[in-house]
């Protein structure tokens, strides 16, 4: 779609030539998902989307898995490190600094890579408007609530504002 307005509005006289290598569409155009995703629009195709849909799985591939695996080296780095320290405490502090940060990353990268990085006869789209809203929606927002209740500032904040409320954690 940002390929097709950027053609429209700084090529307007190559429009029609750029765009007209586009797969055929038939029948409903309405695609049934909760954005105009790239795997749901290729559903709506009538040609063989082979081609397409290798594309889609190589770019998926360069997109996730290529970030992914420099992630996880980082990672088998910093376990390896972490092994190091003596103390249990130093080790928890270490490890605890980086959960929030993997389960983002794993919620991110599993939604994402189950969408784009599966053969095409797999597709569910109820499933898929699941998949795609945790990772679209979901990881941003799950992101920064991570790490602001790491913050002790954040802590005091929540453990007074239950307080003022009459709740207490042992009731939750």
């Amino acid at each position: 779609m940002g390929y097709d307005r950027y053609a429209a509005i700084c090529q307007p006289l190559h429009y029609a030539i750029l765009m007209a290598g586009g797969l055929p569409f038939c029948g409903s155009n309405k695609v049934n998902n909760y954005f105009c995703d790239i795997s749901a629009a290729i559903r709506l195709a009538c040609a063989d989307t082979y081609i397409n849909e290798l594309i889609i799985f190589i770019g998926g591939v360069l997109v996730l898995v290529v970030p992914l695996i420099f992630i996880c080296i980082s990672y088998g780095f910093i376990v390896s490190t972490v092994l190091k320290i003596s103390s249990a405490e130093g080790k928890r502090k270490a490890f605890s600094t980086c959960a929030s940060h993997l389960i983002v990353v794993i919620v991110h990268y599993g939604c994402a890579s189950s969408v784009y990085l599966r053969p095409s006869a797999q597709y569910t789209t109820g499933t898929d408007r699941l998949v795609t809203v945790t990772y679209t929606v979901i990881t941003p927002l799950l992101n920064p609530m991570v790490y602001s209740l790491r913050n002790r500032d954040v802590q005091l904040a929540i453990r007074k504002m239950i307080r003022k409320t009459g709740f207490s954690v042992k009731s939750l």
